[in-house]
């Protein structure tokens, strides 16, 4: 009776160590998920930043680019008028 009590505690004693080790494998398993994680939320925050610093070269780059297309419109104008004064001036030749 005695050997299969010593052979039971013995069995439980493995089954202990065995679970024991695998609580420790799985420690180790989530420090290393925490790790990646917290380097992918890292990684996150700064294309987060990058990317509001794009939008904002681009606001900018449009709004440069509608104020090119105003002057640009207000040199057409003015070209058109001195072509219609070129015109009137040949005419009077």
């Amino acid at each position: 009776m005695e050997n299969r009590i010593l052979q039971a505690i013995e069995g439980l004693t493995t089954q202990i160590s065995t679970l024991s080790d695998k609580v420790d494998n799985q420690g180790n398993q989530i420090k290393e998920n925490t790790q990646i994680l917290k380097a992918l939320e890292h990684l996150a925050q700064v294309n987060k930043a990058e990317h509001d610093k794009m939008s904002i070269n681009i606001a900018e780059i449009c709004g440069e680019i509608q104020a090119v297309r105003k002057d640009l419109s207000k040199v057409e104008l003015i070209t058109a008028s001195n072509w219609g004064d070129i015109v009137k001036l040949k005419s009077v030749k």
